[in-house]
């Protein structure tokens, strides 16, 4: 097998394990700050989006990092490191004895975490050009087919073994991830003059400034508009189902509604990306995902917003692998890894803004209205990348 496909093959393999560690935690966190000890429903919102939310901040900070010393040393050793530390820190999360310790770890976890970060570049430098839009959505669809299992099982196991035992799990799922990662194999050659350059000297060797920069504010915009829902989502499930006792299961099935869109998807999208341009693929999930948005704010019963989000997730699906393949095909390899790390950045600031600000603007104004905010934000975005961003990019021949 080529060297290429057998990376690929193997950080899918990783991420498949490692998401299903931590999709896990989304539909259950609400309920778990409720365990220690909030129990005021917009203190609960606020609390889930400042946990859920916070280590975006670190990962933010060092995302930049990590991504210039694997351009130094290798994509490898970034990548071990960031999936054992994922696993140590979910252990720890489910020893918490107060949210303040959540948050603590959170912020710890994105210090030294950012797996996304090394394998993305990794797969990015060892496949061909004309196949990167395919490993990329076979990449995302790894990822999002973890996703899609873990709110499922998350939801399941903390009805039937708690809490804090299920975030032992998530630790050991992420550890499993690191086990299958040691089997990486990368054909590494540091570049003396990657480890020199400086911000002003990385920007200045990419040939697309304007579009690269353009897909990093794409990049915070489309995390944001995901984020500010996501570790709310089962508070507006609450509001539509008061009464029901299975909760965590209803609100694991709407997350992984989307996750399941996004598997069968996200292929299908790399295969069509590499035929007619990442870049129209971005323009048009951007605006389904915004006109798609809408009716979500309306729904009055959550089967209706489960097949809501599976749509939203259809659109999810050609959104993330266009974004991370237009900016392969735009920076050179000595920086990729480096340019990678920025806009892994700019997912962390979206996604922490979005957390953040999501949980509470929803105690103010209502979960629902939330979607129309979300919705606003995506189709602006698509109209503003059509014209600002699509004209720099290059057109498949």
């Amino acid at each position: 097998m080529e060297i290429w496909k057998r990376n690929l093959y193997i950080c899918c393999t990783a991420s498949f394990i490692v998401s299903i560690g931590m999709s896990q935690m989304a539909p259950i966190l609400p309920l778990y700050i409720a365990e220690l000890g909030i129990t005021d429903p917009g203190d609960i919102a606020r609390w889930a989006g400042i946990v859920f939310g916070c280590n975006f901040i670190s990962l933010a900070i060092f995302s930049p990092i990590w991504g210039r010393l694997s351009d130094r040393f290798g994509r490898k050793p970034m990548i071990l490191r960031a999936s054992a530390w994922l696993g140590f820190i979910m252990i720890g999360m489910g020893l918490a004895q107060s949210v303040t310790h959540l948050v603590i770890l959170r912020l710890m976890q994105g210090a030294l975490s950012g797996f996304q970060a090394a394998a993305i570049p990794l797969i990015a430098q060892e496949t061909p050009k004309e196949r990167s839009g395919w490993a990329m959505g076979m990449f995302f669809t790894a990822q999002v087919s973890g996703g899609l299992m873990g709110p499922l099982a998350g939801g399941w196991l903390s009805e039937l073994i708690g809490y804090r035992h299920t975030f032992f799990l998530i630790g050991s799922c992420c550890l499993l991830g690191f086990l299958a990662l040691t089997q990486l194999h990368e054909n590494f050659h540091p570049v003396p003059a990657a480890a020199a350059m400086n911000l002003r000297e990385t920007f200045q060797r990419l040939p697309q400034k304007q579009a690269i920069i353009g897909l990093f504010l794409t990049t915070v915009i489309l995390h944001f508009s995901l984020t500010c829902v996501q570790p709310i989502l089962t508070v507006y499930v609450h509001e539509l189902v008061p009464d029901s006792d299975h909760l965590a299961l209803i609100s694991g099935a709407i997350f992984s509604s989307a996750g399941f869109a996004s598997m069968i998807f996200a292929s299908r999208l790399g295969n069509l990306a590499d035929r007619i341009g990442s870049h129209r693929i971005l323009f048009a999930c951007l605006t389904l995902a915004g006109f798609v948005s809408i009716p979500q704010g309306l729904v009055t019963a959550p089967w209706q917003l489960g097949l809501l989000r599976f749509i939203h997730g259809i659109a999810i699906a050609g959104l993330m692998p266009s974004a991370n393949n237009l900016i392969r095909q735009l920076t050179p390899p000595v920086c990729l890894g480096r340019i990678y790390g920025f806009n892994q950045s700019a997912q962390f600031i979206g996604m922490f803004t979005g957390a953040f600000l999501g949980g509470h603007i929803a105690a103010e104004i209502g979960i629902g209205n939330m979607f129309f905010i979300v919705a606003a934000l995506l189709l602006i975005n698509a109209v503003w990348c059509r014209f600002a961003i699509c004209r720099h990019l290059p057109v498949p021949r």
